[in-house]
């Protein structure tokens, strides 16, 4: 079980940790501590669904073609290639920061349906969650497991995030900050490709 909950809990920390608007959302809401609980739990129950349905969709399909397994691991490995390389970029180049200012407190539903709306109208998300997650999770004979790690990493983050965001808030207003994460994100991209790679 360890075997493939932990990459899949790092697997999913990897991904979601890299700056975005779903992220800068929740920041700025911890930010300003409002609806902090229900951010973080829509944005972990949103991964969680769309977790859930990469693993099983991808599972089921690499048991009725062998083929795909193999293919998805490829592709799943370039992508990941591409997405370090993508944030070794940045982290050359820095001058991200994090900009907190927003249009003052809205009330809990419309504040749900612009976080909805920043979630589900993102590619990104379904190739990282649903492919991406998905199809790596394929070579893991217990899928369940993978996905429950990167489940677990989504929800954790996200709480992380909310209500650590006061005490992250002066680090991340350097790009120094936003730099040195980059590489790490890079880093750990680069890792998780060798090893589907290799396998």
């Amino acid at each position: 079980m360890f075997d493939a909950f932990l990459p899949g809990f790092l697997l999913s920390l990897s991904l979601i940790i890299a700056i975005g608007a779903q992220n800068a959302f929740v920041l700025r809401q911890g930010l300003r501590r409002r609806h902090v609980f229900w951010v973080c739990l829509t944005c972990g129950l949103s991964d969680a669904l769309l977790i859930a349905g990469g693993v099983a969709g991808f599972g089921a399909l690499a048991e009725k073609l062998p083929w795909f397994e193999v293919a998805m691991r490829y592709g799943g490995a370039g992508f990941l290639l591409w997405y370090g390389w993508r944030n070794a970029r940045s982290a050359w180049v820095g001058g991200q920061s994090l900009d907190t200012d927003d249009t003052g407190g809205r009330a809990l539903f419309p504040t749900l349906l612009t976080l909805l709306a920043i979630t589900f109208l993102n590619p990104h998300v379904y190739l990282d969650t649903v492919v991406l997650i998905g199809s790596i999770s394929a070579q893991y004979e217990d899928r369940l497991s993978f996905g429950a790690g990167a489940v677990l990493a989504s929800v954790t983050f996200f709480f992380v995030l909310g209500y650590g965001a006061r005490l992250l808030a002066p680090l991340f207003a350097r790009p120094l900050s936003w730099r040195v994460l980059d590489a790490l994100i890079a880093l750990t991209m680069w890792a998780i490709a060798a090893g589907l790679l290799l396998d």
